[in-house]
């Protein structure tokens, strides 16, 4: 049912205590295999990378240098190294990860 031309919907993505910092974009210089780089992600995405790099006991750095080698050797690389950063998160919580992806 629409409401004023606007679909009304059951679940509303700004729930009571929603925090629009998490949507705010965070730099931070990170190093990849030895090489030192910038990636800019929303606050969300470093949280969650942070989780998942207490679950393998390593540092972000580590977990992001697992990812980029890994994308390397599997596909041959990827063009938007944040948009994959991001798929990885998103993937994580959807699958309720506890498990370690390979600790370093």
């Amino acid at each position: 049912m629409e409401t004023g031309g606007f679909q009304k919907i059951k679940v509303d993505p700004f729930s009571r205590g929603f925090d629009m910092g998490l949507a705010r974009p965070l730099s931070r210089s990170v190093r990849l295999n030895g090489f030192s780089t910038c990636l800019r992600l929303e606050q969300i995405y470093w949280n969650i990378l942070t989780e998942i790099a207490r679950l393998n006991a390593c540092s972000v750095s580590a977990l992001l240098s697992y990812v980029d080698r890994e994308v390397h050797l599997r596909y041959g690389g990827v063009k938007n190294f944040s948009g994959l950063v991001r798929v990885v998160c998103v993937v994580h919580l959807l699958k309720g990860c506890s498990a370690p992806l390979s600790p370093e």
